[in-house]
This record gives structure tokens, C-alpha cells and sequence, in this order.
């Protein structure tokens, strides 16, 4: 029997797949794409952390989550996913108040809790605090705030919609009347009676949102100061800091992205309260060059943290990513040597594009298509996962990746998006006849200004900053590949290229002008 029909490598499979997904649980396996991430991330510092989807963003705030909670700093995690679509002010009302009730639960339970209750403490974090509970009656007190602020946010989120209600019923009455005496005067009012309804719906309803609108904002700008006094009573409480965490700022409008950050932002400043902020770097805006600025602006306000470990660096990728497979290995009593073969280790690599959670989900895929080949009685490539297997398993997983491009693409830049990325692939495919194409440094034109959104949506990798190519002297490339999924099913196409960037003679490797895909003209 083969080792993939084992129950280890079940086991290892759904440890696996389980993983897949940030989660409290999963905070054990959570393993540092760089030394230092996590205590930079703990720092007292705003940041924004970068990093394309699957990198590890929710991971390494869940990982601070427990870590902090460990050390009794009050903490508020929110994923900004669930507000998507909102508008603004609605948006801000809405991350407000989740924020104010994420502290709150902290307080009514991580707060108090003694720190002998290891059964608590263990379950969601690993470990117990050293501190004892904060006072209970001090700490009651802010927690009655808290829900006292969260209940007056939450009337004022939903009072236009109450508002509107009432304004259109009142609308429907006055029409009802005014048609009613109209027909009784025996004027033609068949043509006339459907456009003035409308019209009167529509007036009424968009200047009931108008001044609700202006009345949230202005409820918001007058209350900052009670936040910032309520955040000054909890870090006093906690002598220490406190700590808010928003996951996923990509998610919600862009427009309303950095109005957001800048509110809270100003709550925060010359407090002991310290933001972090996970996102997608070409799919967001968290500050803006208004008048006034909005927002964060990096290297004054926050400091990043780039999460991407791309495959650039393609031996420091390697490392950790097999790192992260080989602690669940040998959770499952297994070695890598055990099922995989050398050649799957570097497939797997470039087929995640250095993304944690892609090397993972592809890796799970790739166990049963091995199994499925040996089913059929296929062992000439051996009883483990061969880098064929993972070109399978890279193809299955296109259409997944396709539906998160779609989700965070959005509407009005999928099609130009999709057309370039056709159109870099056609080059790849007809001209370049290799996964790997070169733009010319100095080129700044349309046709590639959206190359950084397609690395950020995974569609394109960035492999290399600096290539020369021997027929363009003094000038640089920047190196891509297409991502494996586009090019590789069972079998690479005929004639195609697979260029082999990372091994002993990368340089050389990519330094052809055939794979050259956009230069500034030459003089």
C-alpha cells in the first residue's frame, strides 16, 4: 500500500485542509514569514500590514490577538469584510460599533478572568497571563459605557431608514389625496399619477438620506472626544496599551477606505491605543491628499509590514514554506521525504506563488490526485506526490482563484484587468514561448500600469527587480511569471518554456529579448 493511503497522510490531509483558514485554533501552527514580524506587529506603532490574499494577514493578527490577550492588553479584532458594501457614514457607524463591542467582550471576560482558570485561557490562546484580572468594579463601570456608547451608535445608524419609512408613507398619503381630489374635478390624470409618485418617493427619500447623512457626520465628529476619553480610561485600567485590529480594509469602498482610518486615527492619537491594519496593498487607499489629508500616511503616521514573501527570494520562500508543511508533517508522524518528491517541493512553490495558503490548498489537492493516478494503476512516477501531480492539482485550483479575482477585482476593473492579463498571457503563450516575460524599468504607459493589481490578485508573480539583457545595454527589467495554474494542466504545453529563474544559472535564464513584453524606445 502506498504511503498516501495511510492513515498519516489522511491525517496530515486534514490538518491541512483545516488550516487553510485563520482561525483561534490555528493560532498554534502560526510560524513567522520573516524574524521579527510578530513583535513588530506587537509594537506600539500603528501599521498597515500588506500582503496578497492567503499570505497569512488574518494569521498573524489572530496570533497577535492571543498574544496580547496573554498580557492583559485590551484588544478589538474586526474583519472589515462584513461591512462590505456599506457607504459611508454607515461604514464608519458600523466599524465603530464593532469595535466598542469587541472591546467590550474583551473587558467582560479576558479583563477578569483569573489567570488559574487554565481550562479558559488554554482552549483560545495556549497559555495563561501572568497579570492578575483587572479591578471588577472599574472595569464593570467601562464596560457599562461601552454598551451605553454601542446602543446610541446603533439608533443612529439605523435612524435614517426609520426616517425614510415614515417619509414615504407620509409621501404616498399626500399623493393618494391630491389624486383623489384631482379625478373627483373629472381632469385625465391617468398618464400623470405614476410619474408624480415616483416623484414625490424619490424627492422626499433623498433628502431624508441628505440630512441623516449630514447628522451622522456631525454626531461622529462631536463624539470623538468621548471615545478618546473612554480609551484613556482603559489604558489607565490596563496600564499599558490597547490594541485595534482591522482585517481586511480591502474589502470595503475604496473612496471610503481612508476616512475610516482617519477617524480612528484621530481617536488613537496622543492616546496608548495602536492600529493595525491588514490589506491588500494595489486594492487599497489608506490615505489620501486632501484638504485636509485623510488617513495614514506611512512613514509619519504608521510604519508597514510586508507579508509578501514573494518568489524573488526564492530560496528564503522555499524555506518557509515547507516550514509550515513540515510542522504539520510531523504532526502526523511524517517526513516530506515520505510523500513528496523533490521536484513537487519546487512545483508546489511556484505554484502558490509564494502564498501560505495556495502552497497548502494545492498541496491537499495534489494528495488525491496522486491517489487517483495510482487507482488507476499509474506508478511510474512513483507512489509519491511528483511535480506532475502538483501541475494538476495548480489547474483544478484556477477556477477558485478566478472567483476571488472576480470578488476582489470588482465590477468596474475586471474587464481591463482580464484584458491585459489575456493579453500578457497571449504574448507568453505566441511570442515569449516561456512563463516568464521583462518590462522595461523606465516604461510607464497604460498598457502595464496594472500589473501590480494582477500580482496582488495573484495572476502574476514577481520573480526578479533587476535583469539585464544582453542586446539592451544600460537598461533594467523587472522579471514576472504567469501564474502555474494558466499554463499547466497534466502536462506542460509544447514548445513552452518553464524558465527556471531560481536555480544556478537564473540570471542567464531570463536574460533573453524574446521574453521582453514592453521597453521604452530606443534611441
Amino acid at each position: 500500500m502506498s504511503v498516501l493511503e495511510t492513515a498519516k497522510v489522511e491525517n496530515l490531509a486534514r490538518i491541512v485542509e483545516e488550516s487553510t483558514r485563520s482561525t483561534k485554533e490555528g493560532v498554534k501552527y502560526f510560524i513567522e514569514p520573516a524574524p521579527g514580524t510578530l513583535a513588530r506587529a506587537k509594537n506600539k506603532r500603528h501599521h498597515i500590514i500588506f500582503g496578497r490574499r492567503g499570505s497569512g494577514k488574518s494569521s498573524l493578527l489572530a496570533k497577535v490577538t492571543a498574544d496580547l490577550t496573554v498580557n492583559r492588553s485590551p484588544i478589538a479584532y474586526v474583519d472589515l469584510e462584513e461591512f462590505k458594501g456599506h457607504s459611508y457614514p454607515d461604514v464608519l457607524l458600523s466599524v465603530l460599533i464593532k469595535t466598542l463591542s469587541e472591546f467590550k467582550a474583551w473587558m467582560d471576560t479576558a479583563a477578569i478572568h483569573p489567570s488559574n482558570r487554565s481550562s479558559f485561557w488554554n482552549k483560545l490562546f495556549g497559555a495563561s497571563p501572568s497579570k492578575k484580572g483587572f479591578p471588577r468594579a472599574k472595569t464593570a463601570e467601562i464596560s457599562a459605557e461601552l454598551g451605553a456608547m454601542i446602543k446610541e451608535l446603533t439608533t443612529v445608524l439605523f435612524a435614517a431608514d426609520d426616517a425614510k419609512v415614515q417619509t414615504t408613507r407620509k409621501g404616498e398619503t399626500a399623493v393618494e389625496l391630491q389624486t383623489a381630489l384631482t379625478a373627483g374635478g373629472k381632469i385625465p390624470v391617468a398618464s400623470i399619477e405614476s410619474n408624480l409618485k415616483s416623484s414625490e418617493k424619490a424627492t422626499q427619500s433623498t433628502q431624508t438620506q441628505q440630512e441623516y447623512t449630514s447628522r451622522k457626520i456631525e454626531i461622529l465628529h462631536r463624539n470623538i472626544m468621548r471615545y478618546k476619553s473612554l480609551f484613556q480610561s482603559m489604558t489607565e485600567l490596563a496600564d499599558g496599551p490597547a490594541f485595534l485590529l482591522l482585517d481586511d480594509l480591502y474589502h470595503i469602498r475604496k473612496a471610503d477606505q481612508a476616512e475610516v482610518i482617519d477617524y480612528l486615527h484621530r481617536i488613537a492619537k496622543g492616546l496608548n491605543l495602536w492600529i493595525k491594519v491588514g490589506t491588500i496593498r494595489h486594492r487599497s487607499r489608506w490615505y489620501t491628499y486632501s484638504d485636509p489629508p485623510r488617513g495614514m500616511k506611512l512613514g509619519d503616521d504608521a510604519e508597514e509590514i510586508d507579508l509578501d514573501v514573494t518568489l524573488e527570494k526564492y530560496d528564503l520562500t522555499k524555506r518557509f514554506l515547507l516550514r509550515i508543511l513540515e510542522q504539520f508533517a510531523r504532526e502526523s508522524n511524517l517526513k516530506l521525504d515520505d510523500f513528496l518528491t523533490d521536484g513537487a517541493r519546487d512545483r508546489l512553490v511556484l505554484a502558490s506563488g509564494g502564498v501560505a495558503r495556495d502552497f497548502l490548498t494545492i498541496f491537499r489537492r495534489a494528495i488525491d490526485v496522486a491517489r487517483e493516478r495510482l487507482a488507476r494503476g499509474d506508478s511510474a512516477r512513483g507512489e509519491k506526490i511528483g511535480a506532475e501531480d502538483v501541475n494538476k492539482a495548480a489547474g483544478e485550483f484556477d477556477k477558485f482563484k478566478r472567483e476571488d479575482f472576480s470578488r476582489d477585482a470588482g465590477k468596474d476593473e475586471e474587464k481591463k484587468l482580464l484584458e491585459i492579463f489575456e493579453k500578457l498571457s497571449d504574448f507568453c503563450s505566441t511570442e515569449a514561448k516561456a512563463n516568464c516575460f521583462l518590462i522595461d524599468k523606465d516604461y510607464n504607459e497604460a498598457d502595464v500600469e496594472n500589473v501590480p493589481d494582477l500580482v496582488d490578485l495573484k495572476f502574476l508573480h514577481h520573480v526578479r527587480s533587476r535583469v539585464t539583457v544582453r542586446e539592451r545595454v544600460n537598461r533594467l527589467y523587472d522579471a514576472y511569471m504567469l501564474d502555474l495554474s494558466q499554463y499547466t494542466g497534466e502536462r506542460a504545453r509544447r514548445n513552452f518554456e518553464i524558465v527556471e529563474f531560481w536555480g544556478q544559472n537564473a540570471e542567464d535564464a531570463l536574460r533573453k529579448s524574446r521574453f521582453i513584453f514592453a521597453e521604452r524606445p530606443r534611441s
